[in-house]
């Protein structure tokens, strides 16, 4: 039986994974968060005490890592029945995962991974090129996106509600130089899919985007 694949790819900042996981709650089906695949397995290597700039070793730990996605109202992430989810966002997980990302294996053995995720009743893959890379033939597709400025005062908000100090136009500057980065990058670039449903979401609430999303697969 073929099992039914929506992907939600689109820059930083714009909503997939609060939509994504919202609308797999909705069908009932199986959730991949693309962006959490590398630093998870960083997190795993740093625990092993694994050298980073050992392939062999990385491609070991990977092969043999479990991870779970645990759509609730806030994502938490289980790394061989482990939560992670407060380590994810580390600056020391994020430059072990840049570091082990560079392996041709390693990069081999985690989309084998992502695609593993595909299974009954269906799957929801978030990330930057899930339609295009890892699941081109899916049957849904999305690309979700919102102008800079727009995903700079949701971050602003965000922060500010947390009770940060925040600059608005440098979140912006931010914004626009990671997107720079991501559509340019020479391995899986941010790239909207020819068959994608495009969203833009700057005027759109949250309910009206995820209605999108469900209407496209119903």
């Amino acid at each position: 039986m073929t099992v039914p694949v929506l992907t939600i790819d689109g820059p930083s900042g714009a909503g997939k994974g609060t939509v994504s996981r919202a609308v797999a709650k909705k069908l009932g089906w199986n959730y991949l968060d693309s962006g959490s695949i590398y630093r998870s397995l960083a997190i795993a290597a740093l625990k092993q005490h694994v050298d980073l700039e050992n392939e062999v070793g990385i491609v070991d730990i990977a092969l043999a890592m479990t991870l779970e996605f645990d759509c609730g109202d806030e994502l938490v992430v289980k790394l061989n029945g482990e939560d992670i989810t407060a380590q994810l966002g580390l600056e020391s997980t994020g430059n072990a995962a840049a570091i082990i990302a560079a392996f041709p294996e390693v990069r081999r053995v985690l989309l084998q991974k992502q695609k593993d995720f595909k299974l009954l009743p269906g799957l929801v893959a978030d990330g930057r090129d899930m339609g295009t890379v890892v699941f081109p033939d899916a049957e849904y597709k999305v690309f979700l996106t919102a102008s800079a400025v727009e995903r700079a005062k949701r971050r602003y908000k965000q922060l500010i509600e947390k009770g940060n100090d925040a600059n608005l136009a440098q979140i912006t500057n931010e914004i626009e130089e990671r997107d720079r980065r991501d559509m340019e990058r020479k391995t899986a670039p941010l790239a909207m899919a020819n068959d994608a449903l495009y969203i833009d979401s700057s005027d759109m609430t949250l309910d009206a985007v995820i209605e999108e999303v469900v209407n496209l697969i119903r």
